[in-house]
């Protein structure tokens, strides 16, 4: 896992200019912290940052290899867990190998198959290769957006990077969000190749970007599609067993210390439970690590999203598979500490985090890397298995909207109304999100023999996994990088995303409830509580301290003048910031949680907000 980062200029001699390929490469040192390099060429320069994970003293990067007809060299984010069979397959086609590092199979692939290496791969990366016999670069992205990978062309040539940190280092661009990019900001929709900052994309997950002196040309090499479903309820639990003990398998494979990320329901007990099962066979002992609050578990309180605190589950499930297991509890003032929100805002980039589950992700991270380098995470299960309260919700079943924005319908409401008034007219948030949705469920794809019913339920999976899904994903990638952690997430394996897709829904809720076939997959390796528990999702705290926290530094901000209430709602935020505590609900946090992160983003990037 790693950074990276290049220029390329057909105009421009840029061995001259290596001060500003490392200020690049220098922006993302937490995503690699064991290492730096650049590659400079006449007309193009890599650079990489390295956390080492496979083959600790021999994959240095950037790594190149020198052809009869010249050089190609690439910098690789990520892990491809197929790499051995792949190595076995290129040296029966002559290929030789210098070190165990699987960014060197992934570059000799290049070379044998060139673009098509990445239908070849099973894994998460983000990857770029150029390739001076052509002057051709290639910038190839995982299938389900695992790994990030941005891009913006310039004058005379390209820039990219994992992050958009490391393309606003570059003097040649200018740091402005327009009205698209606020739009796609406030709007929850996570719409297929934008970046908030203009003129910037992503590589959409799926793709090869290519780019020489002809131009920009994008080619999908992977996408969900459609395909009918044969196998009968046992048959479909125990492929889905059988892909989960590989998947599991090959991401328990590290030449560092690994762990799993433990959250007492059923997709993070899973994976941990399959995991003790195979490290028992090795003579090691899984390690488990979970999020708490101080206070959580005797003074939780359900509400409409989280029934059970996690706590008690967490430690059933410890007890079970026998894990080394620790708790990483937070208190409010280490949520509020706005050093931490700055490092969470600065890790994504963007002022549209989660509040406290974002600042608590930042410090679980923390504490883990302190102990391992990678660990396995539940993320996506919901999406692939239909986990979320809103799959079963008939009124979501009917709506014509994302089904996240239809489950919370005040979510959009309060996405236009926390925008200053006249910037919210600009933007009209509720057409771009009614367009966003049209295109979405356009793209996709569809069986003739689907039901009506059938048909929205395919819908509705499809728009999480290419749309919903991305979002949590890229914060659990940002926040893990941050600190120089590596999160694998074995449920968007695209074997299994691609099979649990095309299940019907009857097959996916064959025992009346969520996440059946998952339910079904891992229930003789669970404790019963987790196999009856209802979903929860990620932590929040409940704790009162924390708002009244917020609350005080909102109304410094307010107090200062901040430039955060040029963009925002300015009476609306000092109307909470007045407010009794006891009268500070869930929504006013939210408001002053997203005021803060707004704030933080003006002060680390002074973007220009053109409109």
């Amino acid at each position: 896992m790693c950074g990276i980062s290049g220029w390329i200029d057909f105009r421009r001699d840029l061995t001259r200019e290596q001060p500003v390929i490392d200020a690049m490469c220098d922006t993302m040192a937490c995503r690699g912290p064991d290492g730096a390099g650049t590659w400079v060429q006449p007309h193009a320069a890599l650079g990489h940052r390295r956390l080492a994970i496979i083959d600790l003293p021999g994959g240095a990067q950037p790594m190149e290899v020198d052809t009869p007809d010249g050089k190609v060299g690439m910098v690789y984010s990520g892990e491809a867990y197929n790499f051995t069979e792949l190595r076995d397959e290129l040296r029966r086609r002559g290929h030789h190998f210098d070190t165990d590092s699987d960014t060197e199979v992934v570059l000799h692939g290049y070379l044998e198959w060139g673009a098509g290496v990445a239908e070849k791969l099973n894994g998460m990366y983000a990857f770029a290769v150029w390739d001076t016999r052509t002057e051709q670069l290639l910038l190839i992205r995982d299938r389900m957006g695992i790994k990030p990978l941005y891009y913006q062309q310039t004058e005379n040539g390209i820039l990219f990077g994992s992050e958009p940190k490391a393309i606003l280092a570059n003097p040649e661009v200018e740091k402005v969000v327009d009205a698209d990019g606020l739009r796609e900001l406030f709007s929850v929709t996570k719409s297929p190749g934008k970046a908030i900052w203009q003129n910037m994309r992503e590589v959409v997950p799926g793709t090869v970007v290519t780019f020489d002196r002809n131009g920009l040309r994008e080619h999908t090499y992977w996408s969900l599609d459609v395909t009918e479903h044969n196998d009968d309820q046992e048959a479909s639990v125990a492929h889905v067993r059988e892909l989960l003990d590989d998947i599991v398998r090959r991401q328990l494979v590290a030449d560092v210390p690994r762990c799993l990320l433990l959250s007492g329901g059923l997709d993070s007990s899973a994976l941990t439970a399959l995991s003790a099962q195979q490290l028992a066979e090795q003579g090691e002992k899984v390690r488990s690590f979970a999020v708490d609050f101080l206070g959580q578990t005797e003074n939780f309180k359900p509400d409409e999203m989280r029934a059970t605190p996690d706590g008690p589950f967490v430690q059933d499930v410890h007890k079970h598979v026998g894990s080394q297991h620790q708790d990483i509890v937070l208190d409010p003032q280490a949520l509020a500490d706005p050093a931490v929100r700055r490092a969470a805002v600065q890790s994504r980039d963007i002022p549209m985090g989660l509040g406290d589950m974002d600042n608590s992700l930042y410090l679980l991270f923390k504490a883990i890397r302190g102990h391992s380098t990678v660990a396995l995470s539940g993320e996506s299960a919901d999406e692939v298995f239909g986990g979320y309260k809103w799959f079963h919700d008939p009124q979501v079943q009917q709506a014509r909207t994302f089904p996240w924005l239809a489950a919370f319908d005040t979510q959009q409401a309060e996405g236009t109304r926390i925008l200053d008034p006249s910037i919210a007219a600009t933007l009209d948030i509720p057409g771009y999100i009614s367009s966003e949705y049209e295109q979405a469920v356009g793209s996709m794809p569809k069986l003739d023999s689907d039901s009506p019913f059938e048909a929205k339920m395919r819908e509705i999976s499809y728009l999480h996994l290419t749309r919903f899904v991305r979002m949590l994903l890229d914060r659990k990638d940002r926040m893990s990088m941050a600190v120089g952690l590596e999160v694998r997430v074995p449920f968007c394996d695209h074997r299994l995303v691609e099979y649990v897709f095309n299940a019907p829904w009857s097959l996916k809720t064959f025992d009346g409830r969520e996440k059946s076939l998952l339910r079904g997959a891992s229930a003789d390796v669970l404790p019963k509580s987790v196999v009856e528990r209802v979903k929860s999702p990620y932590p929040s705290t409940q704790d009162p301290a924390y708002a009244a926290e917020l609350q005080k530094q909102v109304k410094e901000l307010i107090s200062n003048g901040d430039r955060a209430l040029e963009l925002l709602n300015a009476d609306w935020v000092r109307e909470a910031a007045n407010l009794d505590p006891s009268e500070v609900d869930t929504p006013t946090r939210n408001v002053f949680e997203r005021a803060l992160d707004v704030s933080v983003w003006f002060d680390q990037h002074n973007p220009t907000v053109k409109l």
